[in-house]
């Protein structure tokens, strides 16, 4: 009997179609009332809108490392490599945001809904994101509070502990107190 030795077949992933796939933290932002907002008076919307991008937004976003592979109009979808870093910069703009609308009637106040998870994407050819890592962040966002950052339990998890707190027990304890209502 003659060994026919081992055969081995290597295949690139690409070859078979099969897209690649990573962890990421995803950030799903939408602004509260936006219809109601643009219907009162949608120059003014528009223009509060535009500049609480390039001064608050956009930057915080930079600062910890994001990146925009969405915008929706009223909202936006942010990829994180940490998701320390995505509920710090959603922690900055929400806090920009009750500075910003300091004086305001509250129907002309511009909120965001906050839903953040870590989970599988996967990255098409033009650089956008899909799968369920987009998916549950984005139902988060919907049942978010206005003003308002909603947590899956895995972006959590990650996040527990880290947040700068100097107690050993709930992180986000020294966010609520400060911030009540920030944390759904």
């Amino acid at each position: 009997m003659r060994n026919q030795g081992t055969f081995l077949l290597c295949v690139d992933r690409r070859q078979l179609g099969v897209p690649a796939t990573s962890l990421a933290a995803i950030l799903v932002a939408d602004v509260v009332g936006y219809s109601r907002l643009a219907g009162a008076d949608e120059d003014r919307t528009l223009a509060r809108l535009r500049a609480l991008r390039s001064d608050l937004i956009d930057p915080t976003i930079a600062v910890h490392n994001g990146r925009v592979f969405k915008r929706t109009g009223d909202g936006i979808l942010i990829e994180f490599r940490s998701v320390v870093d995505a509920v710090r910069c959603a922690i900055e703009v929400q806090n920009g945001l009750v500075d910003r609308n300091a004086g305001l009637p509250p129907e002309r106040r511009i909120e965001f809904r906050v839903g953040i998870h870590l989970g599988d994407v996967v990255e098409e050819a033009e650089g956008d994101l899909m799968g369920d890592g987009v998916n549950i962040a984005a139902r988060l966002e919907g049942i978010a509070k206005p003003g308002a950052i909603c947590l899956s339990e895995d972006a959590y998890r990650q996040v527990k502990g880290r947040l700068g707190s100097r107690s050993r027990s709930d992180p986000t304890q020294e966010h609520r107190r400060a911030n009540p209502g920030l944390f759904a």
